[in-house]
């Protein structure tokens, strides 16, 4: 809170004062999406500033493209949508190489060269945990700046210039060295005719969020629950969704992939009903965190099934982040309620 005072004794900030929402989000993306729930491991903690500049510098622009042209949430997701399918497509293009983990150890909903079970998933695990989650968690931190731009036109073309080094350094890294040396696969490359898919769709989504008609249409207003019960909600759908990556990975072999794909778009109409209760007049910042923390400590929760060795650094490094990090949230829930 040290950061806002100078904003709330009327005086101009500084330029650190200015930098600290968006730097935050920026950390936030990775770490709320891969670190804390154990995707991104201790083992392999050196990927980090990767995806700080790939997720959280994707992030950023994304809600400031939206802050400053006073867009809606609708606009943020389908600029978050574009976001993961440039990750899953044209970066790192993990839902076109073969998967490396199989748990059953059966190739499950792979066709046309599209592992479509898990892009599903991806969309709507990615769209939630590295764009809409960490915002909103950002704006609950800096809530005198939560209406405002937070980056320059500098943090634009560095985070451009970086993001470009980052996701070659991603692709490389994934396809050339990992696959090959950790998992004992060929290296991947994906086909034209898929990236060309991919670029297709980033751009189609952008437009769509940027272009004319992205100021139409409202949310119809739903009086949401008691603030408790939302946050139970979210966590329920973040378990859910982590139902669907275990499809996606194989878990059951023998279930009909449209079965699948059906649970990820009930998971996915679940979270389009956030947005109408947000549109009521009984909506507060207090709903915001509860849904906030219950979604981060689910998703937490679920990935510690991925974890076998309970005394391994990973497992205890997670252990310890987590601990401090639902504290930290339980703590935003209390303020926020009083406040």
């Amino acid at each position: 809170m040290a950061s806002l005072a100078p904003e709330l004794r009327g005086a101009r900030p500084g330029r650190w004062s200015r930098a600290l929402p968006g730097l935050t989000l920026i950390v936030l993306a990775p770490l709320v999406a891969e670190v804390l729930p154990g995707a991104t491991r201790m083992s392999s903690i050196i990927v980090f500033p990767l995806e700080m500049v790939i997720w959280g510098g994707g992030a950023a622009i994304a809600r400031d493209v939206v802050r400053r042209l006073g867009l809606s949430w609708a606009s943020l997701l389908l600029l978050a949508l574009a976001l993961s399918v440039a990750e899953e497509c044209l970066i790192q293009q993990t839902s076109f190489a073969p998967l490396v983990v199989q748990i059953r150890g059966v190739e499950y909903a792979r066709a046309f060269g599209v592992n479509y079970v898990y892009f599903a998933w991806a969309l709507i695990y990615e769209s939630l945990f590295v764009v809409i989650v960490p915002v909103a968690l950002a704006e609950l931190l800096f809530p005198a700046r939560r209406h405002e731009p937070w980056l320059s036109k500098w943090a634009y073309a560095a985070i451009g210039l970086l993001a470009v080094r980052a996701s070659f350094a991603a692709w490389y890294g994934w396809n050339v060295i990992a696959r090959p040396q950790a998992f004992h696969l060929p290296p991947y490359y994906a086909p034209p005719h898929l990236i060309a898919l991919g670029a297709l769709l980033v751009i189609g989504l952008v437009a769509l969020g940027l272009g004319p008609g992205r100021r139409r249409g409202a949310w119809k207003p739903l009086t949401p629950p008691n603030p408790l019960i939302a946050g139970l909600s979210a966590a329920v759908v973040a378990a859910l969704l982590f139902g669907v990556e275990a499809l996606a990975f194989g878990i059951a072999p023998d279930l009909p992939p449209i079965l699948a794909i059906a649970l990820a778009l009930l998971v996915a109409a679940a979270c389009l009903v956030v947005p109408r209760w947000a549109a009521s007049p009984a909506w507060s910042r207090t709903h915001v965190a509860a849904m906030v923390a219950g979604s981060i400590v689910a998703n937490c929760l679920v990935l510690y099934a991925s974890f076998t060795d309970p005394s391994s650094l990973d497992f205890i490094g997670k252990t310890v982040l987590d601990a401090i990090a639902f504290a930290a949230l339980g703590w935003l829930v209390r303020s926020t309620a009083r406040a």
